[in-house]
């Protein structure tokens, strides 16, 4: 597996990123450790998690499960969600992320993470508060990095701005939601992170499942779908999903991956290993079988015949002011 910077750090990390939301949920400890086993036999040095995954036992697993091998991994985690009733129990305030990453840490039996990301915008708490809390936890030892998620394009361009005008410690990596079916990043989010440097570790590479293959047209999706469970106002809602688009975008993956011999999912996470900026998608499994056809994405790149059949179906309609400035060239 291929090593990719960090962001603009010296930290290498592996191009595949484990993602263990599915740590002490649908995967029990026994199978938890064996996917982090196969993701490490396979080159794999990068594992994200969070500390609202499973009410924290997802860390507390991991944390089991790196005893003894700690050094030989990139840890990150999240905090910003509710972990509680008490006050400060929630966002991103300088009581609560210092808070939580001490609970992180406990959990993780670590005495640092590598990397620290607020898991989403926080429109109650000063910025200016959040970003000089995190700030205090990289002098303090408490995390090497931090990072965002879900997080829009102007607020990017605000944090990492306050973050160089006071010389607090800079945002290295964004964690958005970004697939072929769900390219929104493209318009604002993924310029912004550009510009300032981020390493992309997309979340989400195959739509929620939608880009595997097991979904179709003329039928609901599967009963034990992440699809099927997930409720109307969540990304990956099945409404959300079964567009004319989203199916002309599957048919597309299915041609690549016909003509290629690879999966259909190695195809959707390969894709995204050809954009700009990023550095890992996230790899969610509940089962080895999973992990094992997802970690086949790497180690190999699609033509450039088949990413322009990709794009056909899934680029994002232009809209202003983009569109606009597209061709503001011919104004000159």
């Amino acid at each position: 597996m291929d090593q990719r910077m960090l962001g603009q750090t010296g930290t290498f990390v592996s191009e595949l990123c484990l993602g263990t939301m599915t740590f002490a949920r649908e995967a029990d400890e026994a199978t938890s450790a064996t996917l982090l086993d196969c993701y490490l036999e396979a080159g794999g040095n990068f594992i994200d998690t969070a500390d609202v995954y499973a009410d924290g036992r997802s860390e507390e697993v991991l944390g089991r499960l790196l005893r003894g091998r700690r050094d030989e991994v990139v840890l990150a985690t999240k905090g910003h969600f509710p972990t509680g009733s008490g006050p400060g129990d929630r966002g991103s305030s300088r009581m609560h992320l210092t808070r939580a990453i001490e609970a992180s840490l406990r959990r993780l039996q670590s005495d640092w993470v590598d990397l620290y990301q607020v898991h989403s915008w926080d429109a109650y708490t000063p910025l200016e508060e959040t970003l000089a809390t995190l700030d205090d936890l990289v002098h303090h030892g408490k995390t090497r990095y931090v990072g965002i998620s879900n997080f829009m394009g102007w607020q990017v361009a605000k944090a990492t701005g306050l973050q160089r005008h006071h010389g607090w410690a800079p945002f290295v990596t964004i964690q958005p939601q970004y697939s072929l079916v769900t390219r929104d990043i493209e318009r604002e989010v993924l310029p912004a992170a550009l510009d300032a440097g981020l390493g992309v570790l997309p979340w989400g590479p195959l739509g929620g499942g939608f880009l595997s293959g097991k979904f179709h047209r003329d039928a609901p999706p599967p009963p034990d779908s992440r699809i099927a469970n997930a409720a109307d106002d969540l990304e990956e809602a099945w409404a959300r999903r079964a567009t004319q688009r989203n199916w002309a975008i599957v048919d597309a993956v299915r041609q690549v991956a016909e003509e290629t011999g690879h999966l259909m999912a190695q195809v959707a996470i390969n894709w995204l290993l050809t954009r700009s900026g990023v550095t890992a998608p996230i790899l969610g499994a509940r089962t080895l079988e999973q992990l094992r056809d997802n970690l086949g994405a790497a180690g190999w790149r699609l033509e450039p015949a088949h990413l322009r059949l990709l794009d056909v179906p899934s680029r994002l309609e232009p809209e202003y002011p983009g569109r606009y400035l597209a061709g503001a060239d011919r104004f000159a």
